[in-house]
Order: structure tokens, then C-alpha cells, then sequence
């Protein structure tokens, strides 16, 4: 790598650099870099402004925005990334769109960067099940499989859904910076009772998640539902933003229950409200990993989650709770009451816990920068 003079540079392609889970991790080993060795660019496919763009230019970082493979078709698609790396001395492009990702890794190809790296944040697809798309799933393993040289996941299981089981891949821990979380004091319940105008006895279950169909927030409002049937002093906190947010808030007026959840947006202070919440729901139908369950924990919130959220999730601290959905609205209202009677571990055991298992981002930091080549 000493052709490259430093700061050295990597182009990262992304959707939208919004506050979702991938895009949080990389905000995460961006911050805790040094700068004037390496230095973070990216490709958006988005022409709304991302919740993270005027970080990423204060830290020095440019955002080139293109339009998605699927509004301008493969070769313009191409094209369009072949001419910005071209133009641009990268030591490495590192593409973050799962099973799209073959497209960039060919343009950094045709561009001469020598480390092309595909990274799986996913382990399901929609539709995925069916012969055309298992076929197309194929043809776009085999493009990342001639033009990637490196193959990263956040799990086994993404793992394996984008690069099959024999590949080698790199399980690259998405790691958080745990004391966001437990440095938050006792009193941001209290502020964010206020901010919402809730009383003090009522029970916050909160989730964080786009707006899509892999974070089954219809599900959540059947459980809610439920809950509330039981004892109206629950409610509902959603954080996020998405495609189906108004199908949600409309289902949750159907449902009767509008009154009980709130709806808050992309928020740049989710330790606040993960320390608030009494617990944390996430009944996914599909996830990569599911950072926002190890946030959760970072703040002593117990989680009760789908079992298609990897275990590696799990940082030994008691507080979660895997549960088939399958199982149904009752069974999953009785572990949620269950699970907000959990006690908060310690700091220190947080801490601990957390180093251990190797999801603090400080010890993350130089597997990346090996990815990159950067010593």
C-alpha cells in the first residue's frame, strides 16, 4: 500500500447514510480513526439528505450521490462508479449493498483499486424463496465472487445467505461505543417522560428500526394491542423513519390503539431513549445481526426478540429473550411482562461483558483497519 500517500482513502457505498444499523457501525469506526491516516468517502444512492451527511463532511469525508442500480440500470449504474474511483486514488472500496454489492466491486475492478470488499449485512431477502430469485441470487454470488477480494459479514448467517458456506468470510463485530449507553444518567427517563408528556408509571416498550417489512412493526401492534387490553399504562415508542410509516400509523388507528404509540422519528439520541424504555421489542422477521439489541443491552434494557436475530446478539448479560413468531400475541405479551422485571446488570459488568465478547468498538478499530491495509 505505499503507492498511497496518507491520508489514505476508502469509498464506502451505501443507500443513504441515515441512521440505520450499518450505517451507525460505520459512523462508529469513522469517529475513532485517525484522520490524517485514513480518511472515509461515500456513494449514496439517495437525493434526501442523510441523517449522518453533515458528520461525515465536518470529519472531511465527500458524499458523491448516485442514482440506485435499480432507477438507472446496471451499465449507467456502473459507469457512473467506474468514473468517481477513477478519479479518486482508493486503497479500498467497501460496498455495504449485500447482494448488489457485485456492481461497485466491479467498478472498483474496471478502476484499479486493489482491495474490493463486499460486505453482508443481511441474512434474508424479501421474496427470497422462490426460483427466480434463488437464480438471481446465484448469478449476483458469482459476479461478487469475480470481482471482490475481501468478504465480510456482521454474522455466520449473513454470511453464508450472500457468499454461500464454503466461502471464506471475515465475521466483522458490529461494535458500538458502550459507554454512549451506560454513561447516560438515571434522569433521562425522567426527561424523556417529560419531552412526551407520559406519566410517571407508565411502561415504555420501545423499538428502533426502519420502517420496512423485515422490522414487522404490524406485529409489534398486535402485541401491543394485547398488552394494553390487559393494563392501558403501556406504551408503544417507535423510532424511525420509512416506507411503511403510514401504513403503520394508520393499522394502529384501526387497531384502536393509536392514542398508546408514538411515532418519533429518526433521533440522534437513541442511549437516551434505550435508557428510558423498559424494554426493547424487536420481532424481526429477518436480520443480519441487529445492532440495536446490543444497544439495548448496553443500556441494562431487557430485549424480547424474534429467533431470526443471531444469537451472537446475546452478550450474556440475561437480558434477552428469542421467541419463534410462531408462537403468538399471547406468548409474546407474557414474556414481555416477564422480561421488564429483569434486573439492570451493572456498569462494570456491562463493560465487561461487552469487551469479552468483542462488541466494544475501540477493539473493533484495528481488524477494519487491517481490512484496509492501513498499519
Amino acid at each position: 500500500m505505499s503507492q498511497f500517500i496518507y491520508p489514505m482513502k476508502v469509498l464506502h457505498i451505501v443507500s443513504t447514510m441515515d441512521r440505520g444499523g450499518a450505517e451507525s457501525l460505520i459512523m462508529s469506526i469513522y469517529r475513532n480513526i485517525d484522520h490524517s491516516k485514513l480518511q472515509f468517502d461515500f456513494i449514496t444512492h439517495s437525493s434526501n439528505k442523510g441523517g449522518y451527511d453533515d458528520e461525515i463532511l465536518s470529519l472531511g469525508g465527500r458524499i458523491f450521490n448516485v442514482p440506485s442500480l435499480g432507477s438507472c440500470g446496471p451499465v449507467s449504474y456502473v459507469k457512473k462508479l467506474t468514473s468517481i474511483m477513477s478519479q479518486n486514488s482508493y486503497a479500498a472500496v467497501h460496498s455495504h449493498t449485500d447482494f448488489q454489492s457485485g456492481f461497485p466491486t466491479l467498478s472498483a475492478k474496471l478502476s484499479g483499486v486493489p482491495k474490493r470488499i463486499s460486505h453482508s449485512h443481511s441474512n434474508n431477502w424479501p421474496n427470497g424463496n422462490g426460483m427466480k430469485a434463488r437464480a438471481t441470487l446465484k448469478l449476483l454470488r458469482l459476479l461478487i465472487k469475480w470481482t471482490a477480494t475481501d468478504y465480510c459479514c456482521c454474522s455466520d448467517e449473513a454470511g453464508e445467505f450472500l457468499f454461500g458456506k464454503k466461502s471464506k468470510v471475515e465475521v466483522l463485530n458490529n461494535g458500538i461505543n458502550v459507554r454512549e449507553f451506560t454513561s447516560v444518567t438515571v434522569q433521562s427517563r425522567n426527561s424523556v417522560l417529560k419531552e412526551l408528556a407520559l406519566p410517571k408509571d407508565v411502561r415504555l416498550i420501545g423499538h428502533v428500526g426502519r420502517f420496512s417489512e423485515s422490522k414487522n412493526h404490524l406485529f409489534i401492534l398486535k402485541v401491543m394491542k394485547r398488552l394494553i387490553e390487559e393494563d392501558e399504562k403501556y406504551m408503544l415508542l417507535l423510532v424511525g423513519d420509512g416506507p411503511l410509516i403510514e401504513k403503520i400509523k394508520a393499522e394502529a388507528e384501526k387497531l384502536g390503539i393509536l392514542k398508546s404509540v408514538r411515532f418519533l422519528g429518526v433521533r440522534d439520541d437513541i442511549p437516551r431513549l434505550m435508557n428510558a424504555f423498559d424494554m426493547f421489542l424487536f420481532p424481526s422477521l429477518f436480520e443480519g445481526f441487529g445492532i440495536v439489541t446490543i444497544e439495548a443491552q448496553s443500556a441494562g434494557t431487557p430485549c424480547v426478540v424474534s429467533d431470526r436475530v443471531p444469537k451472537t446478539t446475546d452478550m450474556g448479560l440475561n437480558l434477552m429473550t428469542y421467541l419463534s413468531l410462531d408462537e403468538g400475541i399471547d406468548s409474546w405479551a407474557e414474556k414481555i411482562k416477564l422480561s421488564i422485571q429483569a434486573n439492570k446488570p451493572s456498569v462494570d459488568i456491562i463493560h465487561s461483558n461487552f469487551e469479552r465478547k468483542g462488541f466494544d468498538i475501540k477493539k473493533n478499530i484495528p481488524t477494519w483497519l487491517s481490512l484496509y491495509g492501513v498499519t
